[in-house]
């Protein structure tokens, strides 16, 4: 298919508002609907608009639809983010401990230099090149003591791990060795290691989605965390889509049942829905039943 070049003008916050209306779309307070705006990139906001739409082809919108419904899916998703930010941080930090303890008590404190651990040895280089680069932008007071104190290349892995990004971490657990190690780490979560692997880089996605604040409620996801064939802890029953954010949810309560077990993460998931019960939870990849999963059963 031939492309063509883009040269469309750009349109004011007034002039915007002026095309959603002729194409049907309802304002209850334009005055508000114009500054929100003014402050919130209509690129960004349109992707809120998509299920008012009765036509996409000509862009026209169903019977009834209004601007504040729109808004009601952003606050609903930006509140949804946050959710699962403040749960992946007790995740993330779970793991870079769990790793470093592992590996530094088998092997060594600098095991993440030892290329002889990694399966492929290019892949290797890359990170370590990527560590050393994260090492020398870190301001962190114990990097810089440490520095100042010591020849070595690089701190031991129980403080390089903690200014390592979660994407490095995800990186080094997929290409290290499979085997015993490898297993034990997973064992602390009650899964698999190839489970743990697609888990890791399943959360460095979306909370990446998380942190450039995008869409996430109803999105696709690219990349998806692995289907357990036993666990150690309670799990969903029900086969769902891993692509979809429902999942995501149940990798998130689940890890909690060992990481924080008198988490809330449950009753503030719940009581988010029944805030916004305009956001269609079919679209998250929720099954009717959900509510009576085991996993969604405690707190």
């Amino acid at each position: 298919m031939a492309k063509t070049l883009y040269n469309e003008s750009p349109l004011t916050t007034g002039g915007m508002i002026q095309l959603l209306k002729s194409r049907g779309l309802t304002f209850k307070d334009e005055p508000k609907a114009s500054h929100l705006l003014d402050h919130i990139s209509y690129f960004r906001f349109k992707s809120y608009l998509l299920p008012l739409i009765q036509n996409k082809q000509t862009g026209t919108f169903k019977n009834g639809a209004a601007f504040e419904d729109a808004y009601a899916l952003y606050k609903f998703d930006s509140s949804l983010r946050k959710l699962i930010c403040a749960e992946m941080e007790k995740i993330e930090i779970s793991l870079r401990t769990i790793v470093s303890q592992e590996l530094s008590h088998t092997y060594s404190p600098y095991w993440f230099t030892d290329k002889s651990l990694f399966a492929n040895q290019t892949k290797h280089s890359g990170i370590l090149s990527g560590i050393e680069a994260e090492l020398k932008r870190s301001d962190d007071d114990q990097i810089l003591d440490f520095k100042k104190t010591y020849s070595n290349q690089f701190p031991p892995s129980w403080m390089t791990m903690e200014v390592s990004s979660f994407g490095t971490l995800s990186l080094l657990f997929k290409h290290l060795n499979g085997g015993r190690t490898k297993r034990n780490i997973a064992n602390h979560y009650g899964v698999a290691d190839t489970v743990l692997e697609s888990w890791i880089h399943s959360f460095v996605y979306v909370r990446n989605i998380c942190a450039h604040h995008s869409r996430l409620w109803n999105k696709t996801l690219r990349v998806t965390g692995g289907f357990p064939k036993r666990t150690a802890h309670g799990f969903i029953n029900t086969k769902v889509q891993n692509d979809k954010v429902y999942y995501v949810l149940c990798i998130i309560r689940y890890m909690l049942q060992i990481i924080n077990p008198n988490s809330s993460f449950t009753t503030r998931l719940k009581q988010l829905l029944k805030d916004y019960p305009s956001a269609d939870i079919k679209a998250m990849g929720f099954p009717s039943n959900w509510e009576t999963e085991p996993l969604w059963n405690t707190k």
